[in-house]
């Protein structure tokens, strides 16, 4: 369980954060008190089946991408990857036709 708790709170974070959201901002959308959203971020509550739904809603995202194993590492990885070796290739290509 704390496995997936930790790995919830890792994307609340990362999808909070990506979307330019404060606690309290979030706190606001999901009607609850920012000390809700700290306390869940900080793994001092558990959030209830209805507050992950609310926290999805606020984020714009599914709430299964709240238990994504590392999204944020995942979407990381696809960027760097896109910059090291896809772009590079593309650029390769478009400079031989042209």
């Amino acid at each position: 369980m704390i496995e997936y708790q930790e790995e919830f709170v890792n994307n609340l974070k990362y999808y909070r954060k990506k979307k330019g959201i404060s606690q309290e901002k979030l706190a606001e959308s999901c009607d609850c008190a920012t000390a809700t959203i700290g306390c869940i971020e900080i793994f001092r509550q558990l959030p209830s089946f209805e507050m992950i739904v609310k926290i999805a809603a606020a984020l714009n995202i599914n709430p299964a991408d709240l238990f994504l194993r590392n999204a944020s590492t995942t979407v990381t990885n696809t960027k760097n990857l896109l910059k090291t070796e896809l772009i590079p290739q593309i650029e390769e290509f478009v400079e031989k036709r042209l």
